[in-house]
């Protein structure tokens, strides 16, 4: 599960102090030990019992200009700060199941009743309320392929909530939750960890009754220019496809490659032949071309048709 770190009481800072320490102090979004580093700064920012208040009431008065502007986010999250590449420090608000909020919209909105993995590191921090609850689950990443259906094997840790100034820091590619409302609204402080790998490495959610991957979060609108670059790309075009097939660093714009240069095959033979020889790279690009081959070869018959068929709807 997430490490809780234990932070020694401190006098408070703002948001500003706090990205003066981070920037000064060398902050390493690949480090887990540099990130943990930060938890008694975040500590003491959430020692600061008026800046969000503030922030907020500062926002309504410009019609939530700062935030329209800078916050990629969904409406749960205010965005304090981003250094691009390095971190961003966000609140998060968590209202309770019997909140109008969560009616409105759906537990989804708030990945209430969802587990998932992070592809990136957090500290978080309570900040006001009771704190949301998760339960806490742990999985091997480097021995997950990545598609949907895959069976892993979930260790369950603990059930807990995120209480006011507990710090914890989330590590990616290896805590899973699946989080609960509040028993009241609350709010959580975070430092995301920032960085190029988080583009390369995907996210999961979990069907924790049968012990699957459910899906892939993080989407990549990459995958879906492959298609685009092979057939209307020219010489270039392709050029590239068959580069990132072979070397891109995300698997699944790989895969997404190898899709793009089967989409040309004469035939469904020829398809099948180009998906198994791309399935001996091994990994998630690998695994899904297996598959894609075993499909296809599995509705080769239907797809030809039996010829009494063909011939009956010739007529």
């Amino acid at each position: 599960m997430p490490l809780v770190i234990e932070t020694r009481e401190a006098s408070p800072i703002g948001p500003e102090e706090l990205v003066d320490l981070l920037e000064s102090g060398h902050f390493d979004p690949d480090d887990e030990a540099s990130i943990a580093s930060f938890a008694p700064a975040l500590r003491r920012l959430a020692r600061n019992r008026t800046f969000l208040g503030d922030l907020v009431v500062d926002e309504l008065k410009q019609r939530c200009a700062g935030q329209v502007e800078r916050n990629h986010y969904s409406a749960q999250v205010i965005l304090l700060h981003t250094s691009p590449r390095r971190f961003g420090i966000r609140a998060n608000l968590w209202p309770a199941a019997g909140d109008s909020v969560v009616a409105d919209s759906g537990r989804e909105a708030f990945f209430y009743g969802m587990p998932h993995d992070h592809n990136f590191s957090f500290l978080t921090v309570g900040y006001l309320g009771p704190g949301y609850w998760s339960d806490y689950y742990e999985y091997d990443y480097e021995r997950t392929v990545g598609f949907t259906g895959e069976k892993v094997e979930l260790k369950f840790v603990e059930r807990s909530r995120l209480s006011e100034g507990k710090v914890m820091l989330y590590r990616r590619f290896r805590d899973i939750h699946s989080q609960m409302p509040p028993d009241s609204l609350s709010v959580s402080l975070n430092i995301v960890a920032i960085s190029p790998r988080n583009d390369l490495h995907d996210q999961y959610s979990f069907d924790l009754n049968r012990g699957e991957v459910s899906g892939i979060i993080n989407q990549s609108s990459l995958a879906n220019l492959m298609a685009l670059a092979r057939r209307f790309g020219g010489g270039n075009g392709r050029d590239l496809v068959d580069e990132c097939a072979v070397r891109h660093p995300s698997e699944r714009i790989r895969f997404a490659a190898v899709g793009a240069q089967a989409s040309e095959a004469g035939d469904v033979d020829e398809r099948i032949e180009h998906y198994r020889r791309a399935a001996a790279a091994g990994g998630y690009a690998g695994a899904m071309a297996l598959r894609q081959a075993e499909r296809l070869a599995g509705a080769r018959r239907w797809m030809a048709g039996p010829p009494d068929a063909l011939e009956a709807a010739g007529k």
